[in-house]
């Protein structure tokens, strides 16, 4: 960049394109490539969170009552004897 562009702070078209930009060193080749793969595989990490597994202790269906079971009918009394 020349100083009078640095001085306006106009980019350049690629670097309006970059997804990053070193500001300061000389990193070598393997080092951008590096630091690229880094940057992708964090900006692709961001997909939804995992599911949590349910909390049955706090339930709000454990508040209710459970049924009650049903009436006695004609010949409970019988069946009530008998092994179960």
């Amino acid at each position: 960049m020349s100083g009078s562009e640095a001085a306006s702070g106009e980019a350049t078209p690629e670097e309006r394109r970059a997804l990053f930009r070193v500001v300061r060193g000389e990193p070598t080749d393997e080092e951008l490539a590096a630091l690229t793969v880094v940057i992708a595989a964090a900006a692709s990490a961001g997909g939804p969170p995992p599911e949590k597994p349910r909390d049955l202790w706090s339930e709000p269906a454990s508040l209710l009552r459970t049924p009650l079971p049903p009436s006695p009918g004609p010949g409970a009394w019988k069946a009530s004897a008998l092994p179960r």
